[in-house]
């Protein structure tokens, strides 16, 4: 059986007590734009963390190209994720550097590029998020959509196969979310990468996605096609995506 690029295979996670992914199973296809969604803290954010190692699972695996991360040593673990590059969900930008200090930080500590190349690289990713007049400014300087822009263009920097995005329109106005819904849309066709993206905003999920994964209960309650969540009889799935009180999901 032919085997997913990315392979999430019986993942659970816990918490002290608390467990919030209870055996996850999931394939994404090389060149996918796959969204998952979910209530807040049912572990899509967990979920995306374990595709990198920043977490490491109770149980079951994640293959990545026929990887198991679990059996990577340190140096090629280093190397796996520089295949990835991703967006958080505060940006995470660091108040004391420039956008362009904060965007070339990777390439810097990679020690491969000369300060030429840098600048050269900073520039043109800066120019692909729309942000070319904001080299010498500081984080606060900076409006909520220009800081996720600038996070956008430190996870590109380094030419990613894969793009992971952790709720990247939250807190920002319907207008400045759809112009990162745009961002992510154009940088999927243009860089051919592999886009996973976290969120709860349904308008952002139809918008960027080919599928979409829901979250439940610590596992997948639904995956398919946008069209097929927009018709699913699944009345926790209706429930989620109409954003009604009422329902099987009790909060």
């Amino acid at each position: 059986m032919d085997l997913s690029f990315i392979e999430i295979e019986n993942l659970h996670k816990s918490f002290d007590s608390q467990q919030v992914l209870k055996g996850v199973n999931l394939g994404i296809d090389k060149g996918e734009s796959i969204v998952i969604i979910g209530q807040s803290g049912c572990g899509k954010s967990v979920l995306l963390k374990h595709l990198i190692r920043l977490l490491e699972p109770d149980e079951g695996r994640i293959v990545v190209d026929r990887n198991d991360l679990s059996q990577l040593k340190d140096k090629e673990l280093i190397h796996l994720r520089q295949r990835f590059g991703m967006l958080f969900q505060s940006a995470a930008l660091f108040d004391s550097l420039t956008v362009e200090e904060n965007v070339g930080l990777g390439l810097r500590e990679s020690r491969l590029f000369t300060d030429k190349e840098i600048k050269k690289i900073v520039n043109e990713k800066l120019e692909m998020v729309g942000l070319t007049d904001a080299n010498q400014k500081k984080p606060a300087q900076l409006s909520g959509g220009m800081r996720k822009r600038v996070g956008l263009a430190r996870a590109i920097a380094n030419n990613p196969e894969v793009l992971l995005y952790d709720e990247p329109t939250t807190g920002l106005d319907p207008i400045i979310a759809d112009i990162i819904d745009e961002l992510i849309l154009n940088l999927h066709q243009k860089l051919k990468v592999t886009s996973i993206v976290v969120t709860h905003d349904m308008k952002s999920a139809f918008k960027v996605a080919q599928r979409i994964v829901m979250l439940y209960d610590g596992k997948v309650e639904i995956n398919g096609t946008p069209e097929e969540i927009k018709t699913t009889d699944n009345q926790i799935v209706r429930q989620f995506i109409e954003g009604r009180a009422k329902g099987p999901i009790k909060v």
